[in-house]
Parts: structure tokens; C-alpha cells; sequence
């Protein structure tokens, strides 16, 4: 057939990796888009085991089989064609996130000669699902600067630092109490920036313990300790070429304090349980509520991490500073909840909104966010009465109370809150972090604060 002689062009078309491996498993062949997701040339690969690319599936086959075959395609009898996702190491070190179809090749007496495997890569496809997630988030917050809803002189000032900052690739720190808009601030700047086009990964640094926060940060290989079974693409890794966020910097442990100076001052990181560095090029932008000199001073913060992170400050206004706000606040928060529930609700009646225009917002704009999304499951129609409040909102003399200071976690006085919102939710710390418009790992941190003994306020 004349196209037989063309067979070495056509594979070459191909958008997958193609790979040909011999039953001792030597690779055989690869095509020219092997080259192009792996790094690996032609002449690297032939003649060499599969087994270069590390691929966690194939590793982890290879280690739980009882067959007598090095890799069980090539068991006796099995016409099945493999598939699966996997992690497979770059040439540069780098993971490459990929679907694997993988079949064997048989001559015509039935004797196995081979087989070929095809690589898909998955990266594009997992930007594109964020890209869906992000479009997502843009349709619930279209309003305001970025998402961000405000209009008072102190906020105008957050925006134009915004729009400066943007322009710089400097480092950028988000002071600001819970619930402020840390996040949305951190995304503006990376949708103005640059590196818009790049990706934008974030994470939570108070969610996770030393161990579980160095693998999210730097990933690790397959093995490198129990548990570890495939090879994971640390958020440093993933944010290559955009912005980096992570929130909650300050909770950051100590020893992961000091690799991650090592980055921001190398930009390299290895992987836990690898030795080889890869070099990044990210931004890094953070966030805390807490009073990192305060820290500092007390052993808890390395100064050198913070001058290196603390290049360029941005400070988030309470609510509480800002309450000329409030109504454009209410009803953009009102016409989501409309359109989302279909509920025909007009507003909030003038006794409602005076408390709400003189109650001090521990929370802030979350906060604020949850009481109105809980008014709408309460009521039906109409306006918002003090009948739809929560619990602790709809006490006179909790939301008659002005803010003092800028708030440490939560002021003494709101103590009361937090003890309605856990009777409200019988006890479940995510329902009440949803009244409060806090995150549950705050509504946790302020019962060990206050030494809260859930049983007592669930009988009293």
C-alpha cells in the first residue's frame, strides 16, 4: 500500500504523544509530539526503558502486580486497552498531567511484539475548567471594581493602589480583617496585571498542617511518603508565569517559613522526596488578618520572609469604617439572592436597615453577605423584618453596637454573637461560620480562644 511509506509523517501529525515499546519494555519509537510534551528527543528515549518518564500509574502497576510479566499490558490473554490519568516527569523535572490509552501490538501468529501508547495533554483541559470556575465567580460578582463593591473615598484609595500595583511585579501584601475582600483584591490585581494571561493559583495557608502545606506548595513524587501515590504538582508549580496567592501567610509554620524564603529569594523549589530544582517565575501575592510585626517580635514570623513579602501593602477597610457603603452593598447582595432563589423580595424594612447601618460587623462584608442570604431562606416575600434576622443579629442590644478598635479575631463583646450562632446551628461550626460570615477555621480558633464548652451552650 503506497501510504505505508508514509506511515513516519502521519504519526508525526498527531497532536498526542505516541510511544512504541517492545516487549522487554525499550522504547521503540516515539513521534514528534512525544518530543514536544516530554522534552525528551528521539535519540534520549530509544533504546532506554519506559520507565524514564516516571509515570506514577505505570509505577504503581508495576509494584501492586503479581504477574510474571515486567508490566501487566503485556499479561498473557489480556486484548484489554489500558487507560488511565497519570503524572509523567519532563525531561527539565517539571509533571506533566496526562491521559494514557495504552494497548499491545500482536504479529499475525498472535506473539505480542509490543505496544503503543498515546499521551494527551490534560493541562490545557484543567485550565480550561478553571477558566469555567473563574467565568463562574465573574457572573456572581459583575459589579463594582472587579468584583469589588464600594464607592466610598477609602475604598476609591484601595482602587487606585489596585491599578498601580498591577503595573509592578513586585510582591504585594492584603492587610485586612476577615471577610474584607482579601481574596477579590488579589484577584483584581492579577486580572489588570500582565500576567493575566498566566495562571492564578491560590490557597489557604491556615487549612492545612506543616506536612500537608509543603506538598500543596512544592508537591512531591510518587512514594515520597505514606500516602504518597501518585506524583502532585505543587501550587508553585501550577502558578508558573502567573500570580500566587496565599492567604492567611501567617499561619504559615516556621520550617515552611524557610523554604519558602529559599523560593522567593532562589525561584527554584525541589519537590518533597526529589532533589532535582525547578525554577519558576511567579508572583507571589499574600494575605492576613494578623499583626505580622506583633509576630515577628514574638518568634512566630521570620523578619527576613517578611521584608521579602511585605513590598508593596495594601489595607482593606472594615465595614465598619465604611459605612456609607452599606446600601449599595445590601442591594447588590439582593439582586443575586433574587435572581438565584427567585424570591420576590423588595428589601429590607427602615428598622432592619438602621441595625444594620449601626451593628459593628465583626465579620464584614461576608458577614453581611450571610445574614442576607439567611433572611432569604427565612422569608418568603415582601421585606426583610427583624423577624428574618439571625439569632444574635436580631437581639437589640448586639446590633445596636458600634465598633471601637480594629477588631483581633473578634472583639470580647461579639462573644455572644459567636454563643447564638452555635446554639442556632446546634453545635455545627460550618453552619455557624456561614451565620457569622466567617470561615469555620475562625469560628474553631475562637471556641479555643474563649474556652467554649459546646455541650453547656447546646443545654443552657
Amino acid at each position: 500500500m503506497e501510504l505505508s511509506h508514509h506511515w513516519r509523517r502521519i504519526i508525526n501529525t498527531m497532536s498526542e504523544g505516541m510511544m512504541l515499546v517492545g516487549p522487554d519494555g525499550m522504547v521503540l519509537m516515539v513521534n514528534q509530539a512525544f518530543e514536544n510534551l516530554t522534552g525528551f528527543t528521539a535519540a534520549e528515549v530509544v533504546g532506554r526503558p519506559c520507565t524514564l518518564l516516571q509515570c506514577d500509574a505505570c509505577e504503581k502497576v508495576m509494584q501492586n502486580s503479581t504477574s510474571k510479566c515486567w508490566c501487566s499490558l503485556f499479561e498473557e490473554n489480556d486484548q484489554t486497552m489500558k487507560r488511565c490519568r497519570c503524572g509523567i516527569i519532563r525531561k527539565d523535572g517539571t509533571c506533566l498531567q496526562a491521559f494514557k490509552n495504552a494497548s499491545i501490538l500482536k504479529d499475525n501468529q498472535g506473539r505480542t511484539i509490543g505496544a503503543v501508547e498515546t499521551i494527551t495533554d490534560l493541562s490545557e483541559i484543567d485550565r480550561l475548567d478553571q477558566e469555567v470556575t473563574d467565568l463562574t465567580r465573574q457572573l456572581e460578582e459583575d459589579f463594582g471594581f472587579h468584583g469589588i463593591i464600594g464607592k466610598s473615598a477609602v475604598m476609591r484609595q484601595v482602587f487606585d493602589v489596585i491599578q498601580k500595583t498591577a503595573r509592578s511585579d513586585a510582591p504585594v501584601i492584603i492587610y485586612g480583617e476577615s471577610g474584607t475582600g482579601k481574596e477579590l483584591v488579589a484577584r483584581a490585581i492579577h486580572d489588570l496585571s500582565r500576567r493575566r494571561k498566566g495562571p492564578y493559583v491560590q490557597l489557604n495557608c491556615a487549612a492545612l498542617n506543616a506536612s500537608l502545606l509543603e506538598s500543596e506548595l512544592f508537591g512531591h513524587t510518587r512514594g515520597a511518603f505514606t500516602g504518597a501515590l501518585r506524583h502532585k504538582i505543587g501550587r508553585f508549580e501550577a502558578a508558573n508565569g502567573g500570580d500566587f496567592f496565599l492567604d492567611e501567610i501567617g499561619d504559615i509554620p516556621l520550617p515552611i517559613q524557610v523554604k519558602l524564603l529559599r523560593v522567593l529569594e532562589t525561584k527554584q523549589f525541589e519537590r518533597v522526596g526529589d532533589h532535582q530544582p525547578i525554577a519558576v517565575d511567579v508572583r507571589i501575592i499574600t494575605a492576613t488578618n494578623q499583626n505580622l510585626p506583633e509576630m515577628i517580635a514574638t518568634k512566630r514570623f521570620r523578619d527576613d520572609l517578611f521584608f521579602r513579602i511585605n513590598v508593596v501593602p495594601i489595607h482593606l477597610p472594615p465595614l465598619r469604617e465604611r459605612r456609607e457603603d452599606l446600601p449599595l452593598l445590601i442591594n447588590e447582595f439582593l439582586h443575586r439572592l433574587r435572581t438565584r432563589t427567585g424570591k420576590k423580595i423588595t428589601g429590607l424594612n427602615p428598622a432592619v436597615l438602621h441595625r444594620f447601618m449601626e451593628y459593628s460587623w465583626p465579620g464584614n462584608v461576608r458577614e453581611l453577605k450571610s445574614f442576607l442570604e439567611y433572611a432569604f431562606v427565612v422569608a418568603e416575600k415582601g421585606t426583610i423584618s427583624e423577624d428574618h434576622l439571625p439569632p444574635h443579629m436580631a437581639r437589640p442590644e448586639n446590633a445596636a453596637r458600634r465598633a471601637g478598635p480594629p477588631l483581633k479575631g473578634v472583639a470580647t463583646t461579639d462573644q455572644a454573637a459567636l454563643v447564638d450562632a452555635l446554639r442556632a446551628s446546634h453545635g455545627n461550626q460550618s453552619r455557624a461560620a456561614a451565620i457569622l460570615g466567617v470561615s469555620r477555621i475562625t469560628v474553631w480558633r475562637w471556641i479555643k480562644k474563649y474556652n467554649l464548652d459546646l455541650d453547656a451552650i447546646l443545654k443552657s
